[in-house]
């Protein structure tokens, strides 16, 4: 849809995406490929939740951080998967210029601080753990869940009032399959300095900040680790740990990548591949990385599953 501005311009209120691939048949192949990552995303994050719920083994500062992942996870991939099904099934690539952008954002900015708070909560379980039961209080988790929710709401409707300050009058076709923020800033024609410029002071204080206190926890929990002469001491020390690393690897990896590339003109096939990491693969493989590095996750699913 375009509306006349009356100046010898066109604003557009809808974008063309234009998905992964054109060809019709390999357009079945991605949609069967996402419908099942999203099944085995959407059930592995669940049967995580339900072990979690059900087991009270699991009734654990840790495990309740990583519920609210499994949830952000479910999130992150309903927000993008099930529209660009919806698209492929009914050929109709049009997405309106409201619906672009801030649910992505939020659940993004949740997962920076989610995961640092999972970071914090290893630190103080390794090097305090005398005081861990006090710093780490049922109250105290949820106060760390909520802050993190305000300040993800907050960036992605910062992104959302600055991005509302452009104008997108053609081309209409976004190359991607889902529209994010450097993808918009390609097709504006108007400047997007100011834009840019939030999206990096937002990126230090969304990513950089929780990134340095990821780091800072480690760099501690490493140091107490050593610190143990016992070999099985430290091996079950760092399995705690293997698993979130892990995660936040991926991740932090994906998402530099992604926003440090603002000064490509033309979007390319790397982009759309790390969209899909980001958006699919990530949320689908956390649970397969929680469930197979973890035994008590391990013994509760197989309770849960087996029903013994």
């Amino acid at each position: 849809m375009e509306q006349d501005t009356g100046i010898n311009k066109t604003v557009l209120t809808e974008f063309i995406l234009l998905g992964l691939v054109e060809s019709e048949e390999l357009q079945t192949v991605v949609f069967v490929l996402f419908l099942f990552a999203y099944m085995i995303t959407v059930g592995g994050n669940l049967t995580i939740l339900a072990a979690i719920l059900l087991e009270p083994k699991l009734h654990t500062p840790m495990y309740f951080f990583l519920g609210n992942l499994s949830v952000l996870d479910i999130g992150c991939i309903t927000v993008t998967v099930p529209p660009m099904l919806n698209r492929l099934l009914s050929h109709k690539r049009t997405i309106s210029y409201k619906a672009c952008l801030f649910f992505f954002h939020l659940l993004a900015g949740m997962d920076c601080f989610l995961l640092a708070a999972m970071a914090y909560d290893r630190f103080l379980a390794i090097c305090r753990p005398l005081t861990y039961s006090t710093r780490m209080s049922q109250v105290i988790q949820r106060i760390l869940v909520i802050v993190s929710w305000a300040c993800a709401f907050t960036n992605a409707l910062t992104h959302t009032v600055t991005l509302s300050t452009l104008t997108f009058c053609g081309p209409k076709e976004i190359n991607h399959f889902y529209c994010d923020l450097p993808q918009l800033f390609q097709i504006s024609c108007s400047s997007t300095h100011v834009n840019e410029l939030v999206l990096f002071i937002a990126g230090f204080l969304m990513a950089g900040i929780p990134v340095l206190l990821i780091i800072t926890s480690y760099i501690h929990v490493a140091a107490a680790v050593l610190r143990i002469r016992s070999v099985e001491g430290r091996k079950k020390a760092f399995s705690t740990c293997g698993s979130h690393l892990t995660v936040v690897s991926l991740f932090y990896g994906t998402g530099i990548f992604n926003y440090m590339r603002l000064g490509s003109e033309e979007a390319s096939d790397k982009d759309k591949g790390v969209g899909v990491f980001n958006t699919v693969i990530n949320p689908m493989l956390n649970p397969l990385i929680y469930s197979l590095r973890n035994s008590d996750v391990q013994g509760v699913l197989w309770r849960v599953l087996v029903g013994r």
